[in-house]
C-alpha cells in the first residue's frame, strides 16, 4: 500500500474515533460526596469501592443517599443497598432497599419496597426499572400508581413522570372513592384525570356498570366516550351503540349508530341511529331510523316512527313511549298506522291519534281516535272514537261493513269476536246458507251488538228496534255494497316487518 493510501486510511479512522472519544470524555463521573467508611477488598469484590454508613452521592442532577454502596473502578455503575433514596432535579424521589445505577446510562434498577413519587404521583412495586433520561419507569410484576382521587394496579406498567402519563397492561385493577375499573389495557393522565380504554375494560359503581374496550373516561368530570360496541348497564335498563358519549354527573348520553335502549323490566326496546338520553330521568328521544320494540314471551310489536320519546310515568318504574309522525306498527297478527301514538307500559294501553288505521286478520278499523289495552296475556279490548268504521273482506269484490259513532271491540287469542256500537249504527254484511252467499243484510240501529268468529260475522243483536232488509245477490247494485265513508285502505298496510318503514307517498 502507498504512503498516500496509509495515510487516508489513518484519517478515517480518526474521524470514526474522534465522535466516540469525545461522547466518553462528556460522560459525567459518579461521584462520592460523603461515607463514614471506604473499603477495597479484591478478593470480596474485584475492582469495586466499598462505601459503609451515611452514604452520599451525586450525579449531574441526581443525589443518591443510602446505607451502604459498590462503586467500581473500571466502570460509572453504583450498586446501592439499605434504606436508598434517590432525589432527581429536586421533584423525583425513588426508595428502595436495592439500586443498581449506571452512570453512563442515567439507568437505575430498584428492587424492594420500590417507591417512585412524583409530585402528586405515588408508584410502589417490587422492581422498577427507571430511566432518569427519558422519566420513565417499567414494572413487570405488579405495581401499583396511585395519586389524590386513583388507585391503579397492574401486573405490567409504564410510567412517564414527564409527561405525566401512565400505561398499564395485564390484570388492571382501579380503585376510587365512587367506582371501580377492571381492565386489560388502559392509559391513565394524572393531571388531567382522563383514563384512556385500549383493551378490555369494566367500569362500575353501586348502580351502573360500563364494559367496553375502546374510548376514554374522565375521573374529575364524568364525561365519558366508549366505541367499539360498548355497553352501559344502569337500573333496569342496557345501553349499546357503535359509540355511546356519556356524563355521569348530568346523566346525559348519546348512542350513535345501531343504538339500543333494553328496558327489562317493561319488556321495551328502543332503538336508532342516533338516541340522546338522560339516564337520571329516564328519559330518551331517537329520531333517526326509530324502532320501539314492545315483546312478550309469545310475541313482539314492532313500532316506527320519525321521532320516538321514552319518559318515566307518574307511577314508580312505569314508562310512557310517544311516537310522532308517520307512525307504523307491525305484529303478525295486528298492524297499525297514524300520525301520532301514546303507549303506557302500566296497563299496555295504546293510544293512537289523527286518521288512526289498525288491521286484525280481515278487518280494518277506522276512527278518529282509537285506544288498545291489554287486559292480560290473552284478552285485549279497543275503543274506537267518533266516525267509528269497521270493515272486513270477504272477497275481492264482498266487504262486510260496521258503521256507528263509537264502538268497543274485544279480542281472545288474537281474534275478534265481539264488537259494541254506540251511536248512529249501521251495518252491512253478506248472509249466506249451505249453498253460499245468498244476499246483502242492511241494517240501521242506534246500539248494536256484533259477533264474530274467525274474523266472520255469525251474530247480530239490535238492541234499539232495527232499520233493515237483505237484499238478494242478483239485486244488489254497486252503491250498496258500500256504506256512506267506506275506504278500504289495504296498500297502506304493513304487511310485513319492513313495510313500517315505508312513508306513503
Amino acid at each position: 500500500m502507498s504512503h498516500s493510501g496509509h495515510k487516508l486510511q489513518f484519517l478515517l479512522l480518526l474521524l470514526f474515533a474522534l465522535p466516540f472519544g469525545l461522547m466518553a470524555q462528556n460522560k459525567a463521573e459518579v461521584k462520592i460526596v460523603q461515607a463514614e467508611t471506604w473499603k477495597n477488598n479484591q478478593k470480596i469484590v474485584k475492582n469495586a469501592n466499598r462505601l459503609l454508613g451515611d452514604v452520599i452521592i451525586d450525579h449531574e442532577d441526581i443525589r443518591m443517599w443510602c446505607d451502604s454502596a459498590y462503586m467500581y473502578t473500571d466502570t460509572n455503575i453504583v450498586d446501592a443497598f439499605g434504606r436508598v433514596h434517590i432525589l432527581k432535579s429536586d421533584t423525583l424521589n425513588m426508595y428502595a432497599r436495592y439500586v443498581r445505577y449506571n452512570g453512563d446510562t442515567k439507568w437505575a434498577f430498584a428492587s424492594g419496597n420500590v417507591k417512585l413519587i412524583n409530585k402528586q404521583v405515588t408508584l410502589t412495586t417490587d422492581t422498577l426499572n427507571y430511566d432518569m433520561n427519558q422519566g420513565v419507569g417499567y414494572y413487570d410484576d405488579y405495581g401499583t400508581v396511585q395519586d389524590s382521587a386513583n388507585t391503579l394496579y397492574s401486573k405490567i406498567g409504564e410510567y412517564y413522570t414527564q409527561l405525566d402519563k401512565a400505561y398499564f397492561k395485564t390484570e388492571v385493577d382501579v380503585t376510587t372513592d365512587t367506582y371501580k375499573m377492571l381492565s386489560d389495557t388502559l392509559v391513565y393522565e394524572p393531571k388531567t384525570g382522563i383514563t384512556s380504554i385500549v383493551g378490555p375494560t369494566t367500569i362500575f359503581d353501586e348502580k351502573d356498570t360500563l364494559i367496553a374496550s375502546s374510548g376514554f373516561y374522565n375521573t374529575k368530570t364524568g364525561e365519558t366516550e366508549l366505541h367499539k360496541y360498548p355497553i352501559i348497564k344502569t337500573e333496569g335498563q342496557d345501553i349499546t351503540a357503535e359509540s355511546i358519549f356519556y356524563n355521569k354527573i348530568s346523566g346525559d348520553g348519546l348512542a350513535v349508530g345501531d343504538a339500543s335502549i333494553h328496558d327489562f323490566k317493561n319488556r321495551v326496546i328502543v332503538k336508532g341511529n342516533r338516541i340522546t338520553y338522560n339516564d337520571i330521568r329516564k328519559e330518551s328521544l331517537v329520531n333517526d331510523s326509530a324502532l320501539v320494540l314492545f315483546y312478550t314471551q309469545k310475541d313482539t310489536l314492532f313500532m316506527h316512527a320519525d321521532t320516538l320519546r321514552t319518559l318515566p310515568d307518574s307511577i314508580p318504574d312505569e314508562k310512557i313511549v310517544k311516537g310522532y309522525f308517520n307512525v307504523k306498527f307491525f305484529r303478525q297478527d295486528l298492524q297499525g298506522k297514524c300520525d301520532s301514538l301514546v303507549y303506557f307500559t302500566r296497563d299496555s294501553t295504546l293510544c293512537l291519534h289523527h286518521d288512526p288505521i289498525i288491521w286484525s286478520e280481515t278487518n280494518q278499523l277506522t276512527a278518529n281516535y282509537m285506544e288498545m289495552v291489554a287486559k292480560d296475556s290473552i284478552n285485549q279490548e279497543f275503543t274506537m272514537t267518533q266516525n267509528s268504521f269497521i270493515v272486513a273482506q270477504q272477497d275481492s269484490a264482498m266487504f262486510n261493513q260496521i258503521k256507528g259513532r263509537n264502538m268497543k271491540g274485544y279480542i281472545r287469542g288474537n281474534q275478534l269476536y265481539k264488537i259494541d256500537v254506540d251511536g248512529n249504527g249501521q251495518s252491512l254484511y253478506y248472509a249466506s246458507d249451505d249453498t253460499g252467499v245468498i244476499g246483502l243484510n242492511k241494517a240501521q240501529s242506534s246500539t248494536i251488538e256484533i259477533r264474530l268468529q274467525d274474523s266472520k260475522v255469525t251474530r247480530i243483536a239490535f238492541v234499539t228496534t232495527p232499520d233493515g232488509q237483505l237484499v238478494p245477490i242478483p239485486e244488489v247494485t254497486e252503491p250498496e255494497k258500500k256504506l256512506p265513508g267506506f275506504n278500504w285502505l289495504d296498500d297502506q298496510r304493513p304487511k310485513k316487518l319492513e313495510d313500517i318503514f315505508i312513508k306513503q307517498k
